[in-house]
């Protein structure tokens, strides 16, 4: 049974094979039939490693956290997933340290408590209509490692060295497109993130992108 736990980078849940690089959570999303139920149950949305100090889960266990799978961290980043503080603490603490320093304007940017950083990340990525907010800026504005969508599309692409590649849940596909970079995009990474990324966090990629680069 393929189970509703694929993330994309809009944020949604899907229907896959594919495993991916990294696992997350956003806490208990499914029922006792391992039917997703409900968006999130936090707001502290976290990317993991696949395995960490030989634990072992059974996906989807009744009342536990849902176990949830990403394409690579530029994925889980632009669904709002940050790194995890204990299986990936050194990426933890090199994306809080350039959150801060990226969004010294927020009212978290000062300061260093995660729940802070959570709370307008959570804003980022949910509106009160339970819909990923959709914010617009120019290509040639962004860095690489975000992912934007054409105007009136869904398709999400990844802007990498200057290029957009299509993502797919088995990886990215060649990049075909030559866009003007005066374009106006949809941005799907949260804005926090993206000037994280601006002063130099550098999402981990999955290895299709170089085979496609």
């Amino acid at each position: 049974m393929t189970l509703q736990n694929r993330v994309t980078p809009w944020g949604e849940l899907i229907e896959s094979p594919m495993r991916g690089t990294l696992m997350g959570n956003r806490g208990c999303l499914h029922n006792n039939s391992q039917r997703i139920v409900r968006e999130t149950a936090r707001k502290a949305w976290i990317s993991c490693l696949l395995s960490f100090k030989g634990r072992k889960r059974l996906l989807m266990t009744p009342g536990k956290y849902t176990e949830l799978f990403f394409l690579d961290e530029a994925t889980a980043l632009a669904a709002g997933h940050r790194p995890c503080a204990e299986c990936r603490r050194q990426d933890y603490n090199r994306f809080k340290q350039m959150w801060i320093q990226g969004n010294s304007d927020l009212p978290a940017g000062a300061g260093s408590e995660i729940t802070k950083i959570d709370s307008i990340l959570h804003s980022e990525r949910i509106d009160s209509n339970k819909r990923k907010p959709i914010w617009t800026a120019a290509l040639n504005n962004l860095p690489d490692g975000v992912f934007i969508a054409y105007p009136n599309t869904t398709q999400p692409l990844l802007l990498h060295n200057r290029r957009l590649f299509d993502w797919s849940p088995g990886g990215y596909e060649k990049s075909i497109h030559t866009p003007s970079f005066e374009l106006q995009v949809v941005v799907l990474t949260p804005r926090s993130i993206v000037k994280t990324i601006s002063v130099g966090y550098q999402p981990q990629l999955h290895e299709s992108i170089t085979i496609n680069k």
